[in-house]
């Protein structure tokens, strides 16, 4: 019996027409599988089931999802997120369990022209934007950031967010602009990487990378699946601090754009 699978034409570019129809016909293809996006049980012979492709640098993985969760399609990503995102599908971190609110502040790729590596935090949550609940991340450098060569005194993380795209937050209450290019990497349930443009129109280069792929709150992830679409705030040391409490985050949030040192942009959601 042919499975209900779904496969994009980005996904029958890359494996091929071959494979994609031996797919469609129901070899190399699970019956049963836990989606790649929200980590239930489901049966490609009872429920339409897309097929998401990881693309690494020098190895891909296909794996599954609800189509109800997310389409078909090709999620780009570096090797070492790969292979993070093959032991989630694999469940051979598991046992890995995040404590709730802030991460441990991870190192990131630096933005373009910035060749220096940071450290940031960054915390999920979820905020209420035009009486919605939408998902966001809240990240805070642990220090001061320097353009690159330069000496002066001073804290440059603002202007540098400012001249790629993100944009003053004067009310916590307006939906922050799309950024193009930025996206949020989620892969079998957990946060991977914030993406930024490649250079020249390449493909997405990671702007923060967890360590190790970080779970989020049923809640996070049933509201990002819901919008496609991942708040991204920013504010420079000191500004938020850690707060244990969404309220508390909410509050420190909006005395940081009173202050007019928050900026924000939306960003879809890649992968699952």
């Amino acid at each position: 019996m042919p499975r209900m699978l779904d496969v994009s034409d980005d996904v029958r570019a890359e494996i091929g027409d071959e494979e994609a129809d031996r797919l469609l016909a129901g070899g190399n293809a699970p019956g049963n599988y836990d989606c790649t996006s929200c980590r239930t049980p489901g049966d490609s012979d009872q429920e339409r089931t897309s097929t998401v492709l990881f693309v690494g640098e020098e190895t891909a993985v296909l794996a599954f999802a609800h189509a109800s969760c997310i389409p078909s399609q090709v999620v780009p990503v570096s090797e070492e997120q790969l292979q993070g995102a093959v032991r989630s599908i694999t469940g051979a971190d598991g046992a890995e369990a995040a404590p709730s609110g802030r991460p441990p502040a991870t190192p990131f790729a630096a933005l373009p022209g910035e060749p220096r590596q940071a450290t940031l935090g960054v915390t999920c949550g979820l905020v209420l934007v035009e009486n919605d609940l939408r998902p966001a991340l809240v990240v805070e450098p642990a220090g001061a950031i320097a353009r690159p060569g330069s000496t002066e005194p001073g804290d440059a993380f603002l202007p540098l967010l400012l001249e790629h795209g993100f944009a003053p937050v004067t009310d916590m209450s307006v939906l922050p602009a799309a950024n193009p290019g930025w996206s949020v990497l989620l892969a079998a349930g957990r946060l991977h990487a914030i993406l930024q443009p490649g250079t020249d129109g390449g493909q997405p280069v990671s702007w923060w990378q967890a360590h190790q792929p970080l779970p989020v709150s049923d809640g996070w992830r049933s509201a990002a699946g819901k919008a496609q679409t991942v708040l991204v705030y920013a504010a420079p040391v000191g500004a938020i601090g850690h707060q244990p409490r969404e309220d508390l985050m909410r509050e420190a949030m909006e005395k940081a754009a009173a202050e007019g040192t928050l900026v924000a942009a939306a960003m879809p959601l890649a992968g699952t």
